[in-house]
């Protein structure tokens, strides 16, 4: 079996974060770019853990997207399965922050969301192998924007599905991404039909379900077998197996949230790799294992950018045990 458990497979990029908090788009004086991309922070975020990962995915012949392969590199993300486009450029996307840590997308720039290398993933070049013998698959909703790459993510799925491979998706909603944000609903529903673990905010489940409760979004999606909601500094809900619970948010101060959620499904997933889905069924077990995802999404939002913020599995064995004297 490959050393390579989980892949990741999606967008990794720059977020280009205003120096300044509170500041309107208008008013930035500089921004700092740190390597992002929901995915690509999963598959940081597990190898920090100690889970072997890869990333899927597509950027430039540019020098962004040098540095961000030689990023994985250096973290330890295989990188078998990164695609280069020779024209179209690595995504950069312009990030303001509020006074107490929470971001929003300002745009791409001088580019349209449609330019971007990330929008080529092609169908024919994915890593066959690493998919046939991974253990899980994780994705975001992004790439469903583009023809190119929600045929190449299609494909990725039956091959997974032809091995029994385990499907996450984060729906990581983001409008301005999208050219046609009104056909986002029924392309995101399409993918729900396929996934084994379901992570989402709050507000994605409302938009999506009509609901925030895990247990009825879990019903709704039949194959499911367990559903996440966060919710930011209120915690976050769970259906794992049949077990459902409410867990708080730890109280940290907050730098910036970006990476925060990420950091929480790279924990969830590196605690199924240790402990196995079937631990799942016991109650306590359950608990444990979305505890140590909040305190790993909670550790990522103390400091800035996404990558360059997340936790080693010490850091957070000392965090939980500083918190609640609980050892995983």
């Amino acid at each position: 079996m490959s050393q390579i458990r989980v892949l990741c497979l999606g967008e990794i990029l720059f977020d280009c974060l205003a120096d300044r908090a509170g500041r309107a788009l208008d008013e930035v004086e500089s921004w700092t770019p740190y390597p992002g991309g929901a995915p690509a922070n999963v598959a940081c975020g597990l190898v920090k853990l100690g889970t072997k990962s890869g990333f899927i995915g597509c950027v430039g012949e540019d020098e962004p997207g040098n540095a961000l392969v030689q990023l994985l590199q250096n973290v330890g993300v295989d990188v078998a399965g990164v695609q280069r486009h020779p024209t179209a450029p690595t995504r950069q996307v312009y990030v303001l922050r509020s006074q107490t840590g929470d971001r929003s997308f300002a745009g791409f720039g001088n580019y349209n969301t449609t330019e971007f290398a990330d929008t080529r993933l092609q169908a024919a070049d994915l890593p066959v192998k690493l998919l046939e013998e991974a253990e899980f698959l994780v994705l975001g909703t992004l790439e469903l924007a583009y023809p190119q790459s929600r045929v190449a993510i299609s494909q990725a799925l039956h091959i997974a599905e032809q091995h029994f491979v385990k499907i996450l998706v984060d729906i990581n909603w983001r409008p301005v991404f999208w050219p046609h944000p009104d056909l986002a609903p029924h392309v995101i529903q399409d993918l729900l039909k396929r996934v084994d673990f379901l992570k989402l905010s709050e507000e994605e489940a409302e938009w999506l379900f009509g609901t925030i409760d895990p247990g009825a979004i879990a019903h709704k999606l039949n194959h499911c077998e367990g559903v996440l909601v966060t919710a930011g500094e209120k915690g976050c809900a769970y259906y794992l197996a049949e077990n459902q619970g409410e867990l708080p948010a730890f109280s940290v101060d907050v730098v910036d949230t970006t990476g925060a959620g990420d950091s929480f499904v790279a924990g969830f997933v590196h605690q199924l790799c240790q402990h196995g889905i079937k631990s799942l069924s016991d109650a306590d077990t359950a608990k444990r294992i979305v505890t140590y995802a909040t305190a790993v999404g909670a550790l990522t939002a103390t400091k800035p950018g996404a990558i360059a913020a997340q936790p080693t599995a010490a850091e957070v064995e000392d965090f939980l045990r500083s918190h609640q004297n609980l050892s995983l």
